[in-house]
């Protein structure tokens, strides 16, 4: 059986921190993080401790690992995806308490970076001090780029064992999906990633900005067997036609509206037909929370109408995985404190059900 290596141990003691803290306040929602530790470590003291000796149980755990990235920097309508990964977990714990998953935690945000890739020397000098109290040290320092860092040695020591993200702006399924399909790369594995949303996230850039919550799919295309292994459910709100998105990235795309012309079944014969042609043996599910319709789902940056019904949601991960093992997934921009609905308090707990119920089958699908 793989080990934790005492090197990616204490990457992940540096670069994670305990469920729930990802997001770097002081007061908000102090209560509910208080409760989420209560309830995974039986008290709220000592957690950092805690948790990092919780790391050693890692290999002989489920084969479904939570991973948490609450950031919202690579968003740019409502802000507050940052604080889904606290909120999900905690309606995963009230509403599915027998999942068989093992939660690594949080990657550790500085709230207002995105990329390394975007920071001169001194600001990553900084904030490696920040973070790690040493300037020169070796690791990474923005979310998408200790995603990414920490998910390749994580596979590589792992590779029997799936990781959900939750996110966090879509921008986070870049890092999410790089590693894991170059991961199944190096396994000889034929993958696909089915991507649920109501926009294609096919931008090149977003004002200038390549890795973001409208371009992430962009740049994965060339880690995927062929462009045709992207499959894109719900989409509606977009400026340019289907046959644009297709014809110029070579992606294939299941509009929201098709589902509700054609019906669900066909749609799902036709998604099965299309992975039976392109021989994938497993698949990757990232799931925007805005595929589900906006009286379902008002609690995120940017809620959309005419989307998918929960049921039909459910009814293609139900049939897609009960013919391709599903190995990686991701659930993306729920944003608790936003409500575009006016039902407050009601909005955001009917779009954690949604979210927890999607999640929890997610997590039960890569447990097997």
């Amino acid at each position: 059986m793989p080990q934790l290596t005492a090197q990616l141990k204490e990457k992940l003691a540096q670069c994670l921190c305990p469920p729930g803290n990802g997001v770097f306040t002081v007061n908000t929602a102090k209560e509910r993080k208080e409760q989420l530790h209560q309830t995974i470590f039986g008290q709220t003291t000592n957690v950092d401790d805690l948790w990092k000796t919780s790391l050693n149980k890692l290999p002989d755990a489920s084969r479904a690992v939570i991973l948490g990235i609450a950031s919202d920097c690579g968003g740019g309508i409502l802000r507050g995806a940052n604080w889904g990964p606290l909120f999900i977990r905690t309606t995963l714990l009230e509403q599915h308490p027998n999942l068989n998953v093992f939660d690594l935690g949080d990657i550790r945000v500085i709230p207002h970076l995105l990329s390394d890739k975007y920071l001169n020397e001194a600001t990553l000098a900084n904030c490696r001090k920040a973070l790690y109290q040493d300037d020169k040290s070796n690791y990474c320092v923005s979310p998408l780029s200790i995603t990414e860092d920490v998910l390749h040695d994580f596979y590589a020591q792992f590779p029997d064992k799936g990781i959900f993200g939750l996110g966090g702006d879509h921008s986070v399924s870049y890092p999410l999906t790089k590693a894991y399909l170059q991961a199944k790369k190096n396994q000889g594995k034929r993958t696909a990633i089915i991507h649920f949303d109501a926009h294609t996230d096919l931008l090149v850039e977003r004002l200038g900005i390549d890795l973001c919550f409208g371009s992430w799919c962009t740049h994965i295309l060339d880690d995927l067997p062929a462009p045709e292994h992207l499959i894109q459910i719900g989409i509606r709100s977009t400026g340019k036609s289907k046959q644009h998105w297709e014809s110029t990235f070579g992606v294939k795309q299941h509009w929201a509206k098709e589902i509700k012309e054609l019906g669900v079944e066909k749609v799902i014969g036709n998604i099965l037909a299309q992975l039976a042609q392109q021989n994938v043996d497993e698949l990757y599910v990232s799931f925007d929370i805005d595929a589900i319709d906006e009286s379902f789902a008002s609690a995120t940056g940017t809620p959309e109408p005419d989307g998918l019904m929960p049921e039909e949601a459910m009814q293609i991960l139900h049939a897609i995985a009960a013919k391709y093992p599903i190995t990686g997934a991701d659930m993306m921009e729920i944003a608790p404190f936003t409500d575009s609905s006016g039902l407050g308090l009601e909005s955001r707990e009917k779009t954690l059900k949604v979210a927890g119920d999607i999640s929890a089958f997610l997590l039960e699908e890569i447990a097997k």
